[in-house]
């Protein structure tokens, strides 16, 4: 396989990107990622002198999905609470339908987010939620309260992926949850 380099670089990452969607985290080796992109084990280096870059560079295009998928989903003339109820639909859905992606992503434990350009993709989608609570309540501190209710999003994307919240809430309906999380943290609509 003959590909210019700059090629070679992108297609490792998209090698990547299609194996952790099919088999997740625990598939992305350097070595498999090689094999299947048809170069070398030993080629990847010479892009990602370390197989964290390369898991590094495969979660930055996580994020940049994500970021597009919040991105054309926000309405700037609806309101700050519809918008975040938005952010929140879109944020579960894209966990749930992108679950080896989303676990790479927040595992910070495999990646070093502030060494790699992580946080350029990551902290702007945090900075969306910031300034859509600021704007839903003023009154409170926005980060905080952001902090919270991402906490809260992730748990609900990971129970429910694992099919615990619907036994529990007897539920198969995830719109209630996240209005029920969205009054948790920003009180109760029309309040």
């Amino acid at each position: 396989m003959h590909e210019p380099e700059s090629g070679l670089r992108a297609r490792l990452v998209e090698v990547g990107v299609e194996l952790v969607a099919r088999e997740g985290v625990q598939a992305l080796t350097l070595r498999e990622i090689a094999r299947r992109a048809g170069v070398s084990h030993g080629a990847p280096r010479r892009y990602f002198p370390t197989h964290l870059e390369l898991l590094s560079a495969i979660a930055r295009h996580g994020f940049g999905e994500l970021a597009e998928l919040v991105g054309a989903a926000d309405d700037g003339a609806a309101s700050p609470r519809d918008r975040l109820s938005e952010l929140g639909r879109v944020y579960l859905r894209f966990a749930l339908d992108n679950r080896g992606m989303y676990e790479l992503m927040f595992r910070h434990d495999l990646l070093e987010s502030g060494h790699l350009g992580l946080r350029d993709t990551s902290l702007p989608l945090f900075g969306r939620l910031v300034e859509l609570v600021a704007l839903a309540r003023p009154d409170v501190d926005a980060r905080l309260v952001a902090g919270a209710l991402w906490a809260n999003l992730h748990g609900i994307a990971q129970l429910w992926g694992w099919g615990s919240l619907q036994l529990a809430t007897g539920t198969d309906n995830l719109a209630p949850v996240l209005r029920q999380a969205l009054d948790a943290h920003l009180g109760r609509e029309g309040k």
